[in-house]
């Protein structure tokens, strides 16, 4: 039972993830981060039916607006930084989930909230959307992530033009740069992910896992290393019982 995050079954071996602060555009304080952590941290043991995971904001205007910064208004240094490493756990939690998660940009993404759709393994956006990195207006920079999720999503010198000069980007801007794999109308951005999801999860979910595990891990390697740790994942997927019967159903 979470009090920031409403979390659903929408469809066989799909959950979606709501944050769920519409009123101050899904922005996250300490409380939502705590759920959204515990979420992904338990996802695995708690839901063995779960394949993959779609996450997205409430409401049309805001996907997520980042920290709140309300509540940081009168923080002083030490309280600042224990608050924060509640938001690196979080996007800690989301990285390190074994399971596709997806996003589905409702509105906007600004700051943290960004950051977070950087962390995704891919995500779709509404016409609506618009993202910033806008950090460096505020004496600070991009601090769950941003300068290395945004940097691999959309490259080293369009992350740099975007994190330095704190610009606004619309969702045309963001598919063109990689950021987002598509765009959708607003009242269809949800069941269209949802379609795609469905292929995802209509595979064998191990072999899923260890395609993410593959690509996400060996990208941070040599080529070299990353081809040989591609086949160790490869080599997990040869004893299971989905490919048994996958090469079966083929045949």
């Amino acid at each position: 039972n979470y009090a920031n995050i409403k979390v659903k079954s929408i469809k066989p071996h799909i959950l979606l993830v709501v944050m769920n602060r519409p009123h101050v555009s899904n922005a996250f304080n300490t409380k939502m981060a705590k759920e959204i952590s515990n979420f992904f941290q338990n996802i695995n043991s708690q839901n063995k039916n779960c394949r993959s995971i779609i996450i997205t904001g409430a409401g049309e205007k805001a996907f997520s607006a980042g920290a709140d910064l309300k509540e940081r208004k009168n923080m002083g240094t030490k309280s600042w930084q224990k608050q924060h490493l509640e938001f690196e756990t979080m996007i800690g939690s989301i990285l390190n989930c074994e399971l596709p998660v997806i996003g589905a940009i409702n509105g906007a993404a600004i700051g943290g909230g960004c950051e977070l759709v950087s962390a995704l393994d891919f995500a779709f956006a509404s016409k609506k959307a618009i993202f910033a990195q806008t950090e460096t207006k505020l004496g600070i920079i991009p601090g769950i992530g941003g300068t290395q999720n945004l940097s691999r999503a959309v490259g080293e010198r369009r992350a740099k033009e975007l994190i330095f000069s704190a610009r606004y980007f619309n969702a045309v801007e963001a598919y063109n740069w990689g950021l987002v794999n598509e765009i959708f109308p607003p009242e269809k951005l949800l069941s269209k992910t949802v379609e795609i999801v469905e292929k995802i999860v209509k595979n064998a979910p191990y072999a899923v896992k260890q395609a993410k595990k593959a690509i996400h891990e060996g990208l941070q390697m040599t080529l070299q290393r990353g081809m040989e740790f591609e086949i160790e994942c490869y080599n997990k997927t040869i004893t299971t019982k989905d490919r048994r019967e996958g090469i079966l159903a083929f045949n």
